[in-house]
């Protein structure tokens, strides 16, 4: 997690010539920008760059600032001159500015976790006065906490879906098992619908509760009393310690530090909907830490190209002509630019980003590029 840094550099004289095969400005920036609160830093680095996920590279041009990241509200960006940016700080009264707002992803920061496995947790067994539900004030009898004392507070969690490459997810039903069939729907978004790697399952936060009586070791059921009103909670969640913030809250925009593979990471889904998604919509993505992403990571995001019949030179068909797969008369369309995202969370081979912007909707099976990729 980082730490808030107190402190930053009065003033910043950061030279952008270095970097001018990388960075370009954008010929609309104002001369000077009061930043306001509400702002984020990827819509003031829009002001001043044609991509403005290159930002940091511009502050970093200049050794002397020790973290340049933290923009205030009140602070006064300038751009007056094509070689140098400068910053004059504001009264620091506010937080600093982040590249999105938290709003937009805090219940994907808090709420979401990526396991590799599940079933060895502590769970639900039952509830009280034989519920089939139970919420905020109810209590939950637990099975597997051998060991816990009361006062200790767990997050009761549910397995919701299971990631997979090139496959992309599968339903889980209440015990965290496949629902069959579930996976049918993204034969229709998929290169293949072989499943070769797993990738993780999903663990969504349903409530928070407290141990109030531990049970005896394998034989009688804990009591666990509930404190949120938001999700209930069923027979078959399963309980982990809560931890106090385990993610970070700044992020910074930046490139990759090496470009992704051809259909390395693909789209895996999208909160909320179905199969696609627009700005300020939470994709999950198929890479994580394992492939050098972090938080903050930019990725462009592209509609495979189609393969469809030629049917100047090809034969005449009645095929569908936005196939999935390249084969006989069928000519390879190129790959269509959809959208940018940005990576606010990430796990050993699952991460987390919203899209910031694009020119049509982003669906799941969609694959990430390189920022920059035409």
């Amino acid at each position: 997690m980082l730490k808030q840094i107190r402190t930053v550099a009065a003033v910043a004289l950061l030279t952008v010539t270095t970097y001018a095969v990388g960075v370009e400005l954008n010929g609309s920036h104002p001369d000077t920008y009061v930043v306001k609160k509400g702002d984020t830093l990827w819509d003031i680095s829009g002001r001043f760059l044609q991509k403005p996920w290159l930002w940091p590279e511009i502050w970093q041009a200049n050794p002397q600032v020790k973290n340049p990241h933290l923009i205030y509200p009140g602070d006064v960006l300038s751009l007056a001159y094509l070689d140098r940016v400068t910053a004059q700080p504001g009264p620091r009264q506010d937080a600093p500015i982040n590249a999105i707002p938290l709003a937009d992803v805090e219940p994907f920061l808090k709420n979401l976790n990526i396991v590799d496995s599940f079933k060895e947790l502590p769970y639900v067994v039952g509830l009280e006065d034989n519920r089939l539900r139970a919420s905020a004030g109810q209590q939950a009898y637990v099975m597997g906490l051998d060991g816990a004392q009361p006062g200790q507070r767990y997050m009761v969690v549910r397995p919701t879906v299971r990631y997979g490459q090139p496959k992309h997810s599968d339903d889980l039903d209440a015990r965290g098992n496949l629902l069959p069939g579930s996976g049918n729907l993204w034969k229709d978004y998929a290169v293949t619908s072989d499943r070769t790697e797993f990738l993780g399952y999903e663990l969504a936060q349903v409530n928070i509760g407290t141990l109030t009586q531990a049970g005896a070791a394998g034989k009688q059921a804990s009591t666990l009393r509930l404190e949120d009103s938001g999700r209930e909670v069923r027979a078959g969640d399963r309980l982990v310690p809560v931890q106090a913030q385990p993610y970070d809250l700044q992020f910074i925009p930046h490139a990759p530090a090496t470009a992704p593979a051809p259909g390395q990471l693909r789209v895996l889904a999208v909160a909320d909907t179905l199969t696609s998604g627009g700005p300020r919509d939470v994709i999950a993505i198929s890479g994580g830490a394992r492939e050098g992403i972090n938080n903050g990571t930019v990725f462009s995001i592209w509609r495979n190209g189609s393969h469809i019949n030629n049917k100047v030179t090809g034969t005449a068909t009645s095929r569908v002509d936005d196939a999935l797969y390249a084969s006989g008369s069928r000519v390879s369309m190129p790959d269509e630019y959809a959208a940018h995202a940005m990576v606010f969370r990430t796990f050993d081979k699952v991460s987390y980003a919203l899209i910031m912007e694009g020119t049509k909707p982003a669906r799941v099976g969609y694959e990430l590029k390189h920022p920059d990729a035409q």
